[in-house]
């Protein structure tokens, strides 16, 4: 078989499995998707983001105005990642709140590089740190941790990557719960590049039914490190009925 046909099988073959993982059973990910994938910063670079994740609720929007997050390779398949938010809650009734939110903190670990037919695979354990004000709907109060597997295949101009994990969610009336989903993107232009992303999570909380969502999004490279990324869509089923997201992205490291 031509290589071209082996990477289109296996993208095929990766975008099933993940499918189906995400029908038997918000939080940040991979910009600009909630999805992520297991390819990590490369060693000595370095990502910073100046972002906004919003999502609307039956009672209230919330959104972060704006995030920071930065990303960097300390080594070679190792990436270090911290989120650090403004959070905005907008209830229909009553007052807005701002302030500081939770802080995300991570390690993405790639452990199988691409080949022809094996996708790279990695992991990207979360935590997020409750240091936003509970009390004021501005952080979840509690201590949460999300324990991924995420597997990514590349066929020239065609990418698909996705997976899922586990979140631990303590707390009354909370539940841990599943979240899968996959992204496939394709390269229009050589700085432009759509996806769209289908996604699913099992129950967060007792008597809340699970959620489906997709999201359209985009990628356009403003030059060689500076980048703009955009998402939204609906949601079904669960807390949020839309989620969006919106990024200005800065790239560098040393030259080759």
């Amino acid at each position: 078989m031509k290589a071209g046909l082996r990477g289109a099988a296996t993208i095929s073959l990766l975008a099933v499995v993940v499918f189906i993982l995400s029908f038997p059973v918000i939080a940040f990910a991979g910009p600009p998707y909630i999805t992520d994938d297991p390819e990590p910063v490369e060693y000595q670079h370095w990502e910073v983001y100046l972002a906004s994740l919003f999502t609307k609720q039956p009672g209230a929007w919330t959104s972060t105005s704006p995030h920071l997050e930065v990303n960097c390779g300390p080594l070679p398949n190792i990436q270090l990642h911290v989120i650090a938010p403004l959070v905005f809650y907008a209830p229909s009734e009553g007052s807005n709140r701002y302030g500081y939110g939770d802080t995300e903190l991570g390690v993405k670990f790639r452990f199988i590089q691409e080949g022809d037919w094996v996708p790279q695979v990695g992991t990207f354990p979360l935590l997020e740190v409750p240091t936003g004000s509970h009390a004021r709907n501005l952080g979840s109060g509690r201590l949460q941790t999300f324990l991924p597997i995420w597997l990514q295949k590349s066929m020239g101009k065609w990418t698909a990557y996705g997976g899922g994990g586990y979140w631990i969610n303590p707390g009354a009336n909370n539940r841990n719960w599943w979240f899968t989903g996959l992204v496939i993107q394709r390269e229009v232009l050589p700085n432009l590049t759509p996806g769209i992303e289908i996604f699913h999570g099992t129950s967060q909380q007792t008597g809340q039914p699970e959620e489906t969502g997709f999201n359209l999004g985009m990628v356009w490279d403003l030059s060689g490190t500076q980048h703009i990324m955009f998402s939204a869509g609906p949601a079904f089923g669960g807390p949020n009925q839309l989620q969006g997201y919106f990024a200005y992205q800065l790239t560098f490291g040393p030259n080759p």
